[in-house]
């Protein structure tokens, strides 16, 4: 029988969870009194259920420098690596983490949290979501995590975070888009405002290609969208079948012989009707003579 996630109550956010991490002296009165050590950075590793996975090389060369400057100012939050005696597992703090060992430093400051693999992970989540400028789809999978393995609402997720219920329905659709635009959101190439703007269209992917291609604003994306959904939800007019080329012989021997366009339109049960077009009334003439002769 499959459980169904256990629905818990984000009220209490990250200061429960892990405490305010902001300073050394937060940290060491938030949860109970839990104190700043030190930790040898090889005996720290990432969380492998991290929902961020891009992480930018400017901004962790920009963090690199200013830890080489004045060191890492804020703790890292960890638990005890359940796979590792002795080690420890990043909560929250992996960009520096990653970003301290650019800058070659030996040890980290860490806060301990006793965290389970669920909590770990929500808090990942929330984290990141909360705290670290993600892209757009980063962020909407950091919702669809929270709503799919803990069980969590729109509502709930929207009360927690601070965000309207419609902010977070609206992220949550972005993830409805195929794969290669979702790419092109995650890589920047396209803004959180073109992907909605797709979602309208009957074939995003397409469109997508025409955006980066042309430089699009959001306006014009929308617009085009609209007129795309106007224009795939009009009747079609059946096309014609092509005519033989027996048809298209006879036509051109009877235009030869009257001096004017002639269309024959034959049908399935053999009857049909041949048209001659004229231009002026001297055609119409030459037209009339020819068929009394």
């Amino acid at each position: 029988m499959t459980r169904k996630p256990q629905q818990r109550g984000l009220g209490r956010g990250l200061s429960a969870l892990i405490g305010d991490d902001s300073a050394p002296a937060e940290a060491e009165k938030a949860g109970g009194g839990a104190a700043v050590q030190t930790a040898p950075i090889e005996m720290i590793r990432a969380n492998p259920d991290q929902p961020r996975r891009d992480f930018r090389e400017e901004d962790l060369a920009e963090l690199a420098a200013s830890i080489r400057e004045k060191g890492v100012i804020q703790p890292l939050v960890v638990r005890t690596d359940p796979k590792k005696e002795g080690g420890w597992q990043i909560v929250a703090g992996e960009r520096r983490w990653r970003a301290a060992q650019r800058a070659q430093l030996h040890e980290l400051p860490i806060v301990v949290r006793e965290l389970s693999d669920d909590e770990a992970l929500e808090v990942a989540i929330i984290e990141n979501i909360q705290r670290a400028d993600l892209n757009p789809v980063e962020e909407a999978l950091g919702y669809r995590q929270l709503m799919d393995k803990f069980g969590h609402t729109q509502e709930k997720l929207a009360e927690a975070m601070g965000k309207s219920r419609s902010h977070i329905a609206n992220a949550l659709r972005l993830l409805t888009l195929p794969e290669s635009v979702v790419e092109h959101l995650r890589a920047g190439r396209l803004s959180a405002g073109h992907a909605r703007a797709l979602i309208t269209s009957p074939d995003p992917a397409a469109l997508a290609e025409q955006v980066i291609a042309r430089g699009l604003s959001v306006r014009q994306t929308e617009a085009l969208a609209r007129a795309q959904k106007v224009e795939a939800n009009t009747p079609k007019k059946p096309k014609k079948p092509e005519k033989d080329a027996d048809t298209r012989a006879l036509e051109a021997d009877l235009a030869a012989a009257t001096g004017v366009k002639v269309a024959i339109e034959h049908r399935n049960d053999g009857a049909g009707e041949v048209r001659l077009r004229y231009g002026s009334l001297e055609e119409l003439d030459s037209i009339c003579s020819i068929l009394s002769r």
